[in-house]
């Protein structure tokens, strides 16, 4: 029973001035023996409640583990409208575990699970080469002047605090382990542990130490010899500091928005930042985050000789068109190879296509819901050449060329032709310079290939041979040539 001050006020003095006893203040006063006998001795006040904190018995290591998982699938899905609300999975329990507890009991697991309720953190520590903590983040720039969101790859050592950050176009298994590898080439070694979330590049299923680790990046973790951890549920905390790197490197290193030809430039500049961050003092630690990786240097495992090969691995065989496909998109490869097998590897920004051990063609990558079709111009100019009458409707010419130079190829003498002799000095030359040549010529006058060609060769600088007036010559002793055919010699 719930008493106010009152009330315990006259129960004290009852008790102890009067000395009544427990069943005459309880009759007086017409409450319960019970609540005089708790509140008699001093030993309980009524404004002070204990906090009910029995653990459910209901709630077994099964079902907790039930609600974890389900919390874990909506993290990764990441579909905020599609979500397990408590009740949700409280039918799921009822349904599937035959769950015999109270939605009440479920409400209150999922809201601590969650973190609803105020979490205490422990400071953490880590020795130099311990850690690494690795995570994803969002950013926008300007490829080629359009405007894509990009992912960004963050990684930050915990001892020295050093930094690492690349670009990627997806969020894939590729990107992840390349982002990785590239750290630890970045930071000269591999530190013993990597922190990260549950993310589905990494975890088949679980959560936390009860992680199942995908067969990739088991393989690839092997390779360099480090543990990888995760992360519990909602528990960024596990890797603050690459938590804040994330926002860091989007308001520090992409503002204002960068504006770059491809990927390749956004990562040169990337890691050029994140070499200026050595300089960088971190608030409480000594020296500047490049002295104390430094100093941890030591400490991380050696890289491996070998390099794990972090692409997607297909073999396609090259069609009619001289292209091979992969992911539902299309690249060229030289002609000569039609009808043979080639090896795609597929890395995060780029696809690299072997044959017989030769890198024939290399692309950027293309994401998307397929049928493009990435041409380079040299694999079909043996084609064009036996067959010139399609040069201007050819897909890989019109991909590669300016529509205003083959508007100007259409004026030579022979048009389809001198095009593909004209696309050939391209190749050599250099497609800016062929234009530069095109805006010299006057436009009076009919452009020929051997126009072209002259402007290529360049103009004599000094049209006059210099010849020497003055030419000395040895004199020579022929007398033994005389004595032997006796010559007469004139006195």
């Amino acid at each position: 029973m719930i008493i106010d001050v009152d009330i315990y006020q006259k129960i004290r003095e009852m008790s102890t001035i009067q000395g009544m006893s427990q069943r005459a203040i309880a009759k007086t006063l017409g409450i319960s023996r019970n609540t005089v006998k708790k509140y008699c001795d001093g030993d309980s006040v009524p404004w002070e409640r204990k906090e009910y904190n029995r653990k459910a018995d209901i709630l077994t290591d099964d079902v907790l583990k039930f609600i974890l998982h389900c919390l874990e699938e909506d993290k990764s899905e990441n579909i905020n409208k599609q979500q397990h609300t408590a009740r949700r999975i409280y039918q799921r329990l009822v349904t599937e575990k035959q769950f015999a507890g109270g939605e009440s009991t479920v409400r209150l697991a999922v809201k601590r699970i969650k973190g609803n309720i105020p979490k205490s953190f422990i400071p953490l520590e880590f020795d130099p080469g311990e850690a690494l903590q690795i995570d994803w983040g969002e950013a926008t720039v300007y490829l080629d002047g359009i405007k894509n969101k990009i992912n960004l790859f963050c990684a930050r050592l915990c001892f020295s605090c050093a930094i690492f950050v690349m670009a990627f176009k997806h969020q894939n298994e590729e990107s992840f382990l390349e982002g990785q590898q590239k750290a630890f080439e970045f930071f000269g070694g591999i530190p013993h542990k990597t922190i990260f979330d549950n993310a589905k590049v990494a975890v088949k299923e679980g959560f936390g130490q009860y992680a199942k680790i995908q067969n990739r990046y088991k393989a690839f973790s092997a390779h360099y010899a480090f543990q990888p951890l995760f992360c519990n549920i909602a528990s960024g905390n596990e890797k603050g500091l690459v938590e804040n790197l994330v926002g860091f490197s989007r308001r520090n290193f992409l503002v204002p928005v960068p504006r770059i030809k491809n990927l390749s430039e956004l990562n040169s500049l990337l890691s050029e930042k994140c070499n200026e961050y050595k300089q960088h003092m971190i608030q409480g630690r000594e020296g500047t985050v490049g002295m104390r990786l430094f100093q941890e240097a030591s400490y991380f495992y050696s890289l491996p000789k070998y390099s794990f090969d972090t692409s997607k691995t297909a073999i396609a065989k090259v069609n009619e068109y001289s292209t091979v496909r992969f992911d539902k998109n299309n690249y060229s490869v030289p002609a000569t190879l039609i009808g043979q097998e080639a090896t795609i590897k597929a890395y995060g920004n780029e696809i690299r296509i072997h044959h017989k051990s030769a890198v024939v063609a290399s692309y950027d990558r293309i994401y998307g819901p397929g049928g493009y079709t990435s041409y380079t111009l040299e694999h079909y100019m043996p084609l064009l050449e036996r067959k010139p009458r399609s040069v201007f409707n050819a897909k890989p010419v019109r991909q590669a060329i300016q529509r205003d130079l083959l508007e100007w190829g259409m004026k030579f003498p022979n048009a389809n032709r001198d095009t593909v002799k004209l696309l050939r000095l391209c190749l050599d030359y250099g497609t800016d310079r062929i234009i530069g040549i095109k805006n010299q010529i006057p436009a009076t006058v009919s452009p020929t290939i051997d126009l072209v060609r002259s402007y290529l060769d360049g103009p004599v600088s000094n049209g006059v041979i210099s010849v020497a007036t003055d030419i000395s010559v040895d004199n020579v002793d022929l007398s033994a040539y005389d004595a032997k055919f006796k010559v007469a010699v004139n006195g």
